[in-house]
């Protein structure tokens, strides 16, 4: 089954949405709520067993925040009509500490300067739940192309999974379709179920 048309997506940036926005969007449960975001930003000697859920969530709304530095570069919020409906990370790929020092997909066969803050990375894309299905993945992914280059990124990447018969926590990464739509194209194949895939402007 494929999503329907996402033209009445409205996508804005996090700075633009509220903090009550962002926590319906990921929930009161399961994998969006215990994450709050921060896989990829967790700092060297960090695990999500080292800090509470709740300073998870105290990060993700520093990281929202348009005074709080990379702020308003820090993700982009969806509405369906007046429902908020969907969150993607989308920054510099230097300002994801673990994407950066620990997670192979990214750099699996590429030579790449890791800390380049001119290349950006879409981390995560989150549909809320009762909303799925509806175009909202593909309306976030498509909002990061014009947000990042707006803000000076020289490229923008993102790590899809390839296929559908996923768990439902894998798919914070996205699926190859959504960015396919979008006009990324693959420039690698780090394992069977993930591609990396890239816009350069």
């Amino acid at each position: 089954m494929t999503d329907r048309p996402a033209a009445e997506v409205r996508v804005v940036p996090a700075d633009e949405a509220t903090w009550e926005d962002l926590q319906a969007v990921l929930g009161t449960r399961g994998a969006g709520s215990r994450c709050q975001c921060q896989r990829y930003r967790l700092g060297r000697g960090e695990s999500f067993g080292s800090f509470p859920e709740e300073e998870r969530a105290d990060r993700l709304r520093q990281q929202a925040d348009p005074g709080h530095p990379g702020g308003p570069t820090s993700g982009l919020v969806g509405f369906l009509g007046p429902d908020p409906v969907g969150w993607c990370a989308v920054a510099p790929r230097s300002s994801y500490d673990g994407l950066v020092r620990v997670f192979r997909v990214p750099w699996e066969g590429r030579d790449e300067d890791r800390t380049d803050p001119s290349v950006w990375a879409v981390t995560c894309v989150f549909t809320r739940a009762g909303f799925r299905r509806r175009g909202v993945s593909r309306a976030m992914v498509a909002a990061t192309v014009d947000h990042a280059r707006e803000r000076g990124a020289r490229a923008l990447e993102g790590y899809p999974i390839t296929t559908t018969d996923v768990i439902s926590e894998e798919l914070h990464v996205g699926t190859l379709a959504s960015f396919e739509a979008a006009g990324f194209r693959v420039v690698g194949r780090p394992s069977p179920r993930r591609v990396v895939v890239r816009i350069d402007f």
